[in-house]
């Protein structure tokens, strides 16, 4: 499988700056309600969904530079494993797939990493020249189960990064496959030092 990036309609991205992280004390999750496409997406709760069933979900920050998009398409390819898509990753045509909206892109790191329910491609490039005005740095993941392809795709200004990829991290690695997916991997829970009897 060789899905195409699948950023659809981008929202204008604003340009000031992420607070510091300090990793979701409050998240979201939303789970998908149709049975042939299920997920589990888990975010900060400062982040806005927005989408229609059986399209596109959109997680934005309000205040900061900020995006990710999940597509679910379905598939043939019942041999497609996440090793498989990176030894084959063509890099030239995944450049020219994302230079067609994001110019100047440049392909980076590229590697498989874990899912809440699995191990998915995933590869990292950055843009010169976006829609946005911005430089922007673009990390792409995606993964094949059950005859349906999932792609995650989470942009953000290249200037925050170190600020923004923590949360793409943990979106990522809180993402599920499956609609009863448990929440979360890469946090801590707070306890209160005495609590109440």
């Amino acid at each position: 499988m060789n899905l195409r990036p699948a950023i659809g309609g981008l929202v204008a991205l604003s340009l000031g700056l992420l607070p510091a992280v300090a990793l979701a004390q409050s998240v979201n999750v939303s789970r998908s309600i149709l049975a042939n496409q299920p997920y589990t997406l888990i975010y900060p709760d400062t982040m806005i969904a927005s989408g229609e069933a059986g399209g596109t979900v959109t997680i934005n920050h309000p205040n900061a530079p900020l995006q990710c998009d999940l597509t679910i398409v379905p598939v043939e390819d019942t041999e497609w494993t996440a090793e498989n898509a990176l030894a084959s990753l063509d890099d030239g045509e995944v450049t020219a797939s994302w230079a067609e909206t994001f110019a100047g892109f440049t392909l980076g790191t590229k590697a498989t990493t874990a899912y809440q329910s699995g191990t998915a491609l995933i590869y990292e490039g950055t843009s010169t020249d976006s829609p946005m005005g911005v430089p922007l740095t673009i990390v792409h993941t995606e993964t094949v189960d059950a005859g349906r392809g999932y792609t995650l795709d989470c942009l953000f200004a290249t200037d925050v990064a170190a600020q923004a990829r923590p949360i793409v991290n943990f979106i990522v690695a809180n993402f599920s496959t499956r609609s009863d997916a448990e929440c979360c991997i890469g946090a801590t829970v707070d306890e209160p030092a005495n609590p109440a009897q």
